[in-house]
């Protein structure tokens, strides 16, 4: 499992590196992005990692976040990866924002052509965190995951598909509910053919109902949010968890948008919920 460095940066005592790899899971290169804080040698730190959302790439919540400085108080490794496949050869791969090129969606695609390299879920959940445990001091096994829209679906539904694999979740502003809404339905018709049934192990709110993560789940929602009402629906995690039982905490922030202005003014708790989870 070899890495290609493209670059390194000093960062509140530690290190930012952007990297690139071949990977089996997608057939493609993959980028992605590491923060280590500063640690002494030989020491290993558990690692969070961030699923960003659409249109982003690696680098977006580590220019934007503002969270290294939290990683450095609360010893965690911070990962972030792309959000799709790029230059996979796919006729209008690129023609919309919210398919394709840089909506991967955190799902293994199941329809020809995008099963060729749309395998999101398996590059998250299995290749990147085995690649990231044996180039940086990551405890192994030992690992959050959260994110933001699109990102925070893929959180969430890696959290509650693969619970042994993530010991902590949390999310800005998921796609809850994406059978239901016009973003989930467009990538999944797409990505996992027209039968319904077979969406429903990629939609958190399904997944929570017939089976809660075992801890808690932090979930900040802007109620100023554009995309609240028609793309977004966190009502439905709170019915899910009503029927499973699930520890949930869904906190809506008055006047707060979908943008990463909202982020940086809660990611502090983030980083603390996942230290404490993963401390535990």
């Amino acid at each position: 499992m070899e890495i290609e460095t493209r670059s390194t940066h000093r960062c509140f005592g530690g290190t930012i590196g952007f990297y690139t790899h071949r990977s089996t899971a997608t057939g493609t290169d993959m980028r992605f992005a590491v923060f280590v804080p500063p640690h002494s040698d030989g020491q290993k730190l558990p690692a969070l990692y961030y699923l960003a959302g659409l249109t982003c790439t690696e680098e977006t919540f580590m220019i934007k976040a503002g969270a290294q400085r939290l990683a450095v108080e609360y010893g965690l490794i911070l990962v972030a990866c792309d959000t799709s496949p790029r230059g996979a050869g796919i006729a209008d791969e690129e023609a919309a924002w919210d398919f394709g090129t840089g909506a991967g969606f955190y799902v293994d695609a199941t329809q020809e052509p995008w099963s060729r390299h749309y395998r999101m879920s398996t590059y998250v959940n299995d290749e990147l965190p085995a690649l990231v445990e044996a180039h940086f001091p990551a405890v192994p096994g030992l690992r959050g995951i959260f994110g933001h829209s699109m990102g925070g679906h893929g959180a969430l539904v890696s959290a509650l598909k693969f619970p042994r694999r993530w010991q902590s979740v949390s999310a800005f502003s998921p796609i809850a509910n994406p059978v239901a809404v016009p973003w989930g339905q467009k990538a999944f018709s797409n990505y996992l053919g027209p039968d319904r049934a077979s969406w429903a192990s990629w939609d958190a709110s399904l997944l929570m109902r017939a089976r809660p993560f075992p801890g808690r789940i932090l979930i900040d929602q802007g109620t100023e949010d554009q995309f609240l009402d028609g793309q977004l629906h966190p009502e439905a995690l709170e019915r899910a968890a009503a029927v499973s039982g699930q520890d949930l905490l869904i906190r809506r922030q008055e006047g707060y948008d979908h943008s990463y202005w909202f982020i940086q003014t809660f990611v502090a708790d983030h980083i603390a919920h996942h230290a404490d989870q993963l401390a535990s």
